[in-house]
Parts: structure tokens; C-alpha cells; sequence
């Protein structure tokens, strides 16, 4: 789950208007650089080329997930549609592995045997792509800490921002001292950066999908709390996840104790305001069992079998 550092949520139209701008520019900077690369030779301009089509893609899958995700719920999505983004950003950082290992591939067939590189060509479109780079990360870095698939899109902008700088280095290596082999070198470096990125950040669309527990609340210390109420017993098949990105759910069997059960209605509003303010979790769904009628040997988490 992300967090805000500070910066004000862009809103909704304004932040689909942002991710436009960028959609164009990252389009027309692929194009140039493709052509360029050709045209000079260079690998390294082509492996810029196809992280920044990637950013693009990236891009339209990112707009296309906001707008999705911000529809209501229905009959068919009782949940609603906020785990589109969550979707796009899965998909996004598939696809930057997938990028990253075909370009260590081609730039370890090339380094073999380095081909002739036109350096001028290379700095100049590399400088060109640096300054879109920036312009796209300037847009995307007040809504990143806000939203995992903007944060998928602002990495591949920081992630093409160096790969920029690195091609510009080594168009200059290239004129300055003809070191054809720093091409293909630069190339299977921005490779290795690109998969380290995409393997560190995709732990986290995964979990949610997978309905993980959400990585910044302890279960162990919902558990407690909820066991802390006055009347509770014990609780049992608990099931604690990531409903969406900022939204964590609950659902669990709470054990009343006999002398108590008359309060459960008092108990269900205690353990609902604790879990909200305690821990943020809004949604909460609780079975209360009494005591004397209670599953045995349940599970603790999940939906082990007990017997009443």
C-alpha cells in the first residue's frame, strides 16, 4: 500500500490530462528514436527506443485503468473497479522483465561483435530523449505517491531518464575514442537496471491480486486488538486483505463469551470503530459465534474446517 509524502492528490480529469501529454510525447520521442537508431547504428539508441514504446503503452494502459477504475460498483463487480489499476500496473511491470531480458540478449549478441555506431546522431536524439524523460516524470511525480500504476510509470520514467544519460555517455565515448563495444555495453546495462527495477516493484500489484494481507498492517496486532475487546472470547478464520489499493478488509468469526452475548451489538460497534481507527480498515464483516456453540479447532486464518 502506498503512501502519501506530502503532495495533494491530482484530480481525476486534471491527472488524465497529464498522462495524455505525456502518451504524446513518449510516442513521437519512439518514433525519432527508432529512425535514429537505424540510421546511426546504435543499439543502445534502439534499446532506449523500445523502453520508452514500453512507457507509451505503459502510458495508455495507466489512462485507460483510471478511467475503468473509476466506476461505480454493479451487479458484476460487487467490489467496484479500482483493481484495474492495480491490473495495469501487472501488466506494465511484465512487461518491463520482458524488455529488460531481450535487450541483455541483444546487447550480448552485439557485444560479440560491436557494430559501427554514428555518435553524433546517438547524443543529440539521447539529450532529445532525456528532456522528454523529464518532462513526463515532472508530470506523473504529484500523482506516483498516490497510485501504484502511476508509481509503475513514474519508475520507467526515471528508469528511461538514466537509460538517457547513458546513452548520451556513450554516443560521446563512441566520438571521443571510437570504443564501439560501449554501445552494446550501455545497452545491457540500462537492461539490468530496468529488470532490477521491474522485479523490486512488483511484489506489490501481486500481493493485492492475490489478496494479501496489506504490508504495512501486523495481522498479529489486529488480532489482539480485536481479542482485547471486553466480551470477546477468541476469534478464528480471519481473513485480512488489500481490497483495493488504499483500501484494506476484514472478515472473521468472533467468539462472544456467554455472559456477554446480550452486549454483541455493543461489541460489533467496539471492534468496528477499533479496527478504523486502529488500523484504517473500513470494511469489516464479522460472524459472532457464542461461546457455548463455537466451531472447534478452527483455523485461525483462512477457511480451516472446525467443528461446532
Amino acid at each position: 500500500m502506498l503512501h502519501s509524502h506530502g503532495h495533494a492528490p491530482v484530480g481525476a480529469q486534471a491527472g488524465d490530462r497529464r498522462v495524455s501529454v505525456a502518451i504524446w510525447a513518449n510516442a513521437t520521442l519512439t518514433a525519432a528514436q527508432i529512425i535514429g537508431g537505424i540510421l546511426s547504428g546504435s543499439l543502445a539508441l534502439i534499446a532506449d527506443a523500445l523502453h520508452n514504446f514500453s512507457d507509451m503503452a505503459s502510458l495508455v494502459i495507466a489512462l485507460v485503468a483510471r478511467k475503468i477504475a473509476r466506476r461505480p460498483a454493479d451487479a458484476r463487480m460487487t467490489f467496484g473497479y479500482g483493481r484495474a489499476e492495480v491490473v495495469a500496473a501487472l501488466i506494465n511491470y511484465t512487461t518491463l522483465i520482458l524488455l529488460g531480458l531481450y535487450l541483455v540478449y541483444e546487447g550480448g549478441t552485439r557485444l560479440v561483435d560491436p557494430p559501427e555506431v554514428q555518435g553524433w546522431t546517438v547524443v543529440i536524439l539521447g539529450g532529445v530523449a532525456l528532456a522528454v524523460d523529464a518532462l513526463t516524470a515532472a508530470l506523473t511525480w504529484s500523482m506516483q505517491t498516490h497510485s501504484v500504476n502511476i508509481r509503475a510509470l513514474f519508475l520507467h520514467n526515471l528508469s528511461d531518464a538514466l537509460a538517457s544519460v547513458a546513452v548520451i555517455v556513450g554516443g560521446l565515448l563512441i566520438l571521443l575514442h571510437e570504443l564501439a563495444w560501449v554501445d552494446p555495453a550501455i545497452t545491457i546495462g540500462i537492461a539490468l537496471y530496468i529488470l532490477f527495477l521491474a522485479l523490486t516493484e512488483i511484489g506489490s500489484p501481486i500481493r493485492t491480486l492475490m489478496l494479501g494481507s496489506p504490508p504495512d498492517i501486523d495481522p498479529a496486532a489486529v488480532i489482539d486488538e480485536v481479542r482485547a475487546v471486553d466480551g470477546v472470547a477468541d476469534l478464528h478464520q480471519v481473513h485480512l486483505w488489500q481490497m483495493q489499493e488504499h483500501a484494506a478488509a476484514l472478515d472473521c468469526h468472533v467468539v462472544v463469551k456467554a455472559a456477554c452475548w446480550p452486549r454483541v451489538e455493543t461489541i460489533r460497534q467496539e471492534i468496528k470503530a477499533k479496527l478504523e481507527t486502529g488500523f484504517g480498515i473500513a470494511h469489516s464483516s464479522l460472524e459472532f459465534e457464542h461461546e457455548d456453540r463455537a466451531h472447534k479447532d478452527a483455523a485461525l486464518f483462512g477457511d480451516g474446517d472446525g467443528r461446532h
